[in-house]
């Protein structure tokens, strides 16, 4: 009974194991989340009317805060959708 149970808990994946996420495509590399967030430095500057968000090289403007942090807390969830998002729109 104890090595079903070993061998069970062997095969579960543990709560500090990085697990790939899953891909629509089945070629296309992903980057964890962690590295997607990784990949480019975020910098907020704030105006007397929104503010403008940087990511890498690329600056976006807001007109309310709202807005932004919307934004930015999207990219957080889901970093390589959202930079696929953001790439189609500035590129």
């Amino acid at each position: 009974m104890q090595e079903e149970q070993l061998r069970g808990a062997m095969s579960e994946p543990q709560m500090n194991e990085v697990m790939p996420e899953p891909t629509n495509e089945p070629n296309e590399w992903r980057p964890t989340r962690n590295e997607a967030l990784r990949e480019w430095e975020i910098n907020i500057k704030f105006l007397n009317r929104g503010c403008i968000v940087r990511v890498g090289c690329k600056e976006i403007a807001f007109e309310d805060y709202t807005n932004a942090m919307a934004a930015i807390n999207a990219y957080v969830a889901n970093p390589w959708e959202e930079q696929k998002k953001w790439r189609q729109i500035l590129d």
